[in-house]
């Protein structure tokens, strides 16, 4: 198979990132976007609640359903997982984003976050981690495994992905319509690339797979 030629450098740049990218900012996070949030709930050994939004998060598989996310630097999401191998996803909508941003404030560990921002807590029925009952849907999960990754060296970075099992699933059912998840009404918020930027659902479209 012959390859194409490329554009022209002058149409493009290229940048290695381990020698930077000299831009006012790294465009890493913007490329690799929309990213639904990570807005994790998870209780400590001793009880204490912990509300956590994480920008590097998403689905890896549907049978069985398996969810991750990424914690940069050992935050108290990853502690508490540690000890009580549960936590659950909340998603994260437009009505809001403005306390899923107060979940994010720098606090001690013995702050309950939910309190923090007024969110009602709900109890889980397959963990013992509560959801956010003001969101239009969650999932509870149970830990299938934490790496600790590492870079082309081989060196330990301050990255942790954690993967979790889907046991429970809840849906507000002012959002199902026809039987399917309605998630033009729920309006998710995604992260959108830099510091601040947020992005939530616009037009929606098909494609089919074809089927030869």
């Amino acid at each position: 198979m012959n390859i194409e030629p490329g554009p022209d450098d002058s149409h493009a740049i290229f940048y290695d990132p381990a020698r930077g990218h000299g831009l006012p900012h790294d465009p890493f996070k913007a490329i690799v976007a929309p990213r639904l949030i990570g807005w994790v709930s998870t209780r400590a050994s001793n009880g204490q609640l912990n509300l956590a939004p994480y920008s590097f998060f998403g689905a890896f598989a549907a049978s069985p359903s398996i969810i991750g996310f990424c914690s940069e630097g050992r935050k108290d999401s990853l502690r508490n997982i540690e000890e009580t191998r549960e936590f659950v996803w909340n998603l994260t909508t437009r009505a809001l984003a403005g306390q899923m941003n107060r979940t994010s404030a720098p606090v001690a560990p013995d702050v309950d976050e939910f309190a923090l921002a007024g969110l009602t807590p709900i109890a889980g029925r397959n963990v013992s981690v509560p959801r956010v009952g003001d969101s239009p849907a969650a999932l509870e999960c149970k830990l299938l495994q934490i790496e600790h990754l590492r870079d082309l060296n081989g060196s330990p970075t301050d990255n942790w992905l954690v993967l979790g099992q889907v046991v429970g699933v809840h849906i507000h059912k002012a959002y199902l319509k026809d039987g399917r998840f309605d998630i033009l009404a729920a309006q998710p918020v995604m992260r959108a690339g830099y510091r601040a930027d947020y992005v939530q659902i616009g037009e929606m479209f098909q494609l089919f797979r074809p089927m030869s």
